[in-house]
């Protein structure tokens, strides 16, 4: 059991959700960002406290450098961080890059990306033993679309994630002296509303065909891979990508 901090970003639903539910109960404090859901968020806080755990619930749309910050800020005050989960992202409507506005690509980066980025610069000021901390983990959230490049349904979301396994290597190089392991998790097709939001509700149910497990997965699956990456169980890896996906 811990009493360190976790944050989680987009963790009032979904895979954030779950991830926040597991990590509660192996003793985190959780720093539950949400983007606009409050009322979702503070559900997952009243779970977490309904079981004895301790967590808040803060604002934070990690396209915004200041809303970063304050996610960030209140967290200190919660606690000591010892880890961070970069699991905010978003995917748009299934089309053609050809047709893709230039705004739409650059939400995309913005949260996917760059908000990832700072996140994770943030936990490394504050986690890294060159910076006096006590060391921690960053896990990140890719996608088997990394792999796969999504041909004719969001070509900006794969290469979005694309660029978060890079990262994922060379930040983990980066700090792998200095206390912090860095990894990711691959999701694949998991049953989430993730896919509504992108306009195709029933789209991992449509596709589980494509699966070697013919079978879609759970937002509770991809938590358990990622609080395994946070625990000491996990304490030799670091710059790992770590497929969740059945098989795909």
């Amino acid at each position: 059991m811990t009493e360190k901090v976790v944050i989680i970003t987009g963790g009032s639903r979904g895979i954030g959700r779950a991830t926040a539910l597991a990590a509660a109960a192996r003793g985190f404090r959780v720093v539950v960002g949400y983007a606009s859901n409050e009322a979702a968020a503070k559900q997952v806080v009243g779970a977490i406290e309904a079981k004895n755990g301790k967590a808040i619930a803060v604002k934070c749309d990690v396209a915004e450098e200041s809303d970063i910050l304050a996610l960030f800020k209140a967290a200190d005050a919660f606690g000591a961080l010892g880890a961070l989960v970069n699991n905010a992202g978003i995917v748009g409507p299934s089309m053609r890059v050809e047709d893709m506005s230039f705004e739409r690509i650059q939400r995309m980066m913005a949260v996917n990306v760059i908000g990832s980025l700072l996140c994770a610069r943030e936990a490394v000021k504050r986690m890294s033993t060159r910076n006096g901390g006590q060391g921690g983990v960053i896990v990140n959230l890719s996608s088997v679309a990394a792999k796969l490049g999504s041909p004719n349904t969001y070509v900006d979301y794969a290469a979005s994630k694309g660029a978060i396994d890079s990262f994922t290597i060379g930040l983990g190089h980066e700090v792998a002296d200095e206390g912090i392991r860095v990894a990711a998790i691959r999701p694949g097709l998991i049953d989430t509303d993730i896919h509504a939001s992108g306009g195709e509700p029933d789209r991992a149910h449509r596709l589980a065909g494509n699966v070697p497990m013919k079978r879609v997965g759970t937002a509770e699956e991809i938590a358990n891979a990622i609080v395994w990456l946070m625990s000491d169980d996990a304490s030799y890896v670091t710059s790992a990508i770590l497929d969740v996906s059945g098989g795909r």
